[in-house]
């Protein structure tokens, strides 16, 4: 009995050695870019997908025909959601810099996290806005409202405000 457990949990083992070496890396860029954190240094989104692949593994015998890749999609993209919105109000009311957040990188910095969720799930990784509306429990026009500001904030960022040059400056004073 003993060496049949053991040998089920080596099996298991290996198995989901497989996945990740074949999904870490995009799972690796989906935390990335729902985070918002540069990809050379990144801290929250190793620990999002810490979690996710941990939740993953934990349920590996009960997936029965699951796409593993799906589930641990979903876990990060829930976790995700769960935290992000409690430190991104958090940013937003104690810092200056509003949607853009405190030391978020990339073209989907200035993105809130729920814009950054959906616009990953749609975009980056296919998921039909069906589908990413049950996960986040939103209509799916809404989903689709999202993604479309989303999409239009990325491709057309708002203007930096400028500062006057200096001659202009020295002659308004």
């Amino acid at each position: 009995m003993r060496a049949r457990h053991a040998a089920q949990d080596v099996r298991r083992a290996k198995e989901f050695e497989a996945f990740v070496a074949g999904a870490g890396g995009r799972l690796t860029q989906t935390a990335t870019l729902l985070t918002g954190e540069p990809p050379g240094d990144n801290p929250r989104a190793r620990r999002l997908l810490t979690v996710a692949l941990a939740h993953t593994y934990a349920c590996w015998d009960r997936l029965h025909g699951e796409d593993p890749y799906d589930h641990a999609r979903r876990h990060l993209a829930i976790r995700f959601a769960d935290t992000a919105w409690h430190q991104y109000a958090t940013w937003h009311r104690y810092t200056a810099r509003g949607r853009a957040g405190r030391h978020l990188a990339g073209p989907l910095a200035g993105l809130t996290p729920q814009e950054r969720l959906i616009l990953v799930l749609r975009l980056y990784e296919g998921v039909g806005e069906e589908q990413v509306a049950a996960l986040l429990g939103l209509p799916t026009e809404r989903v689709h409202a999202i993604c479309d500001r989303a999409t239009a904030t990325v491709l057309h960022p708002p203007a930096a405000p400028t500062r006057p040059l200096p001659e202009a400056k020295a002659a308004v004073t």
